[in-house]
């Protein structure tokens, strides 16, 4: 697992199993960094070049997984009495790049296809999907230069 700058955000390695009848990838399972219920799971794409956020869950814990394409991941953390507040990181998950990326409720997250073709994200959550418990803002109202982060 690597080195996060924001509390409570996990990045966990996840094993591809290659066969010549087509891969197996792994997700998740209950014995898991990061597991902590599941509730729902569900896949959502992106077109090249398109983002989307920025969102923050108050209750919900996300794990997201690129098993298709190529996605690069913005977080920045705006939580009181955390070390890592004003904290921004990124990283680009992929086949490549094939690793679980674990989101604590309280952080706020946008995501950018960076894949030619179709671009997936699965989400594994502890809760169903409530969009109550959800906030939304603006993509610009959180400065970001997405090329440089």
């Amino acid at each position: 697992m690597d080195e996060i700058n924001i509390k409570g955000v996990l990045l966990v390695n996840l094993k591809i199993i290659n066969h010549p009848s087509g891969d197996i990838l792994h997700a998740m399972k209950s014995t898991d960094d990061g597991f902590v219920g599941f509730k729902d799971a569900y896949f959502s794409t992106i077109h090249k070049g398109e983002i989307k956020g920025w969102k923050m869950h108050k209750k919900m814990t996300l794990n997201l997984i690129v098993p298709k394409g190529k996605v690069r991941f913005i977080l920045f953390d705006n939580r009181m009495g955390t070390f890592s507040k004003t904290k921004y990181f990124s990283i680009v998950l992929s086949r490549k790049n094939y690793q679980r990326l674990t989101l604590p409720p309280g952080i706020w997250h946008a995501f950018r296809g960076e894949g030619k073709k179709e671009n997936i994200i699965l989400n594994i959550s502890d809760m169903n999907h409530d969009p109550k418990e959800i906030l939304r803002k603006d993509i610009k109202s959180i400065p970001i230069n997405w090329d440089r982060i």
